[in-house]
């Protein structure tokens, strides 16, 4: 059985780590590489770095600020937001990510999955899935959340790991900063469905939420922010009730 993982993440916009609630009213919560390095220090399996509005905004991801936060850090770094290409692929991984996230350009460009699988290894290729329930069902949104896709969200999760992906980031709109906790229905859902790790995101509240998405919702890793960026608990505490309960943790 693999060890589960856990995640911060660091959504930056301007070059600033920003939080919001499904994905809109953004808050200004600090600076990239000082909270990277303080979750790697508090005991974080890795840290996730996406430039929310690059692909918005029609640009690359900023690669200065993800150079900085890369250079303080031992453990793995996965970048997102504006990679739309292999080329991207490319010159993001030379910036310092050990893993990249597509999302917007995985559906627009499926190919460009298993380009970056095939000659760079399916280990530092992410694909973040964001999610949202129309009509009863889960349907894959790109463009940070704003355009629906009309794609079933488990379909596309299975497609998106026969083209190479790696892992799967998997986050959940309806949920996302809401503290409510995750949606365990399409983490399961998913997480039954594919072969790769799953990591789940959105609407972490408590060390409790962490809890029931790596048991209940069947995820291999879970992803949080709100929590660690304003003091709820700490990386450490988590992990601590987490290995209490009996799970195999990092």
């Amino acid at each position: 059985m693999l060890t589960k993982r856990i995640i911060p993440c660091l959504d930056v916009k301007a070059g600033r780590v920003v939080k919001g609630v499904k994905f809109q009213n953004l808050a200004d919560v600090g600076d990239p590489p000082g909270l990277a390095e303080r979750y790697e220090q508090e005991g974080a399996d890795e840290i996730v770095f996406l430039d929310i509005t690059a692909t918005l905004e029609a640009r690359k991801t900023m690669h200065e600020i993800a150079r900085r936060t890369a250079e303080r850090l031992f453990i793995p770094l996965t970048i997102g937001g504006g990679v739309r290409t292999y080329q991207d692929v490319k010159e993001t991984l030379r910036a310092g990510a050990d893993k990249i996230s597509l999302n917007t350009a995985a559906v627009q460009t499926p190919q460009v999955i298993t380009e970056a699988s095939r000659d760079l290894g399916a280990q530092c290729v992410v694909i973040a899935i964001d999610t949202k329930r129309e009509g009863g069902k889960h349907k894959v949104f790109t463009h940070a959340g704003s355009k629906p896709t009309g794609l079933d969200t488990v379909e596309w999760a299975k497609r998106v790991a026969d083209l190479g992906a790696g892992e799967i980031l998997l986050t959940s709109i309806d949920a996302d900063g809401t503290t409510s906790g995750y949606d365990l229905e399409v983490t399961a859902a998913v997480a039954e469905a594919v072969p790769i790790p799953v990591i789940a995101s959105g609407g972490c509240g408590s060390a409790d939420h962490i809890h029931d998405v790596l048991t209940r919702g069947k995820a291999d890793a879970a992803l949080a922010a709100s929590i660690f960026h304003y003091g709820t608990t700490t990386v450490r505490a988590v992990k601590e009730m987490l290995r209490g309960k009996g799970l195999l943790i990092r």
